[in-house]
């Protein structure tokens, strides 16, 4: 069992930065992929970001590819999202998640652990 809990969001006018960060619970961190998602209101969750167990590899979506970073550190079982240049279009809730599939899985239904989510709102 992993436990989430995602910090860091608020209200920044466009261009501002924000980092988020996702702590999470149990000694089996290091064994996940771990994912950012965001969920606009009225639209379907998607993807942002994932990174794998070991920090290895990660990959973006392409509308925050260039301008996100995700980063881990598993002595703290902590991931983060950095977020600069931020856009109006950037607004939602984010939420990370934990997969226990091998690689950088970008699909919602491959995640197992779900936080409850961190509301970040850019204003123009």
């Amino acid at each position: 069992q992993v436990q989430l809990v995602e910090s860091g969001g608020g209200l920044v006018q466009a261009g501002g930065s924000l980092r988020l960060s996702c702590a999470a619970s149990g000694r089996t961190f290091s064994s996940y992929a771990m994912g950012w998602f965001r969920q606009a209101p009225g639209k379907e969750r998607e993807f942002v970001a994932v990174i794998s167990w070991n920090g290895g590899s990660t990959y973006y979506a392409d509308s925050v590819k260039g301008r996100f970073t995700i980063s881990r550190d598993n002595a703290k079982n902590t991931v983060y999202l950095q977020m600069p240049s931020l856009k109006p279009e950037d607004t939602a809730v984010y939420y990370c998640a934990a997969s226990g599939v091998a690689g950088t899985p970008i699909e919602v239904r491959y995640y197992d652990y779900w936080g409850q989510g961190t509301q970040v709102t850019v204003s123009s």
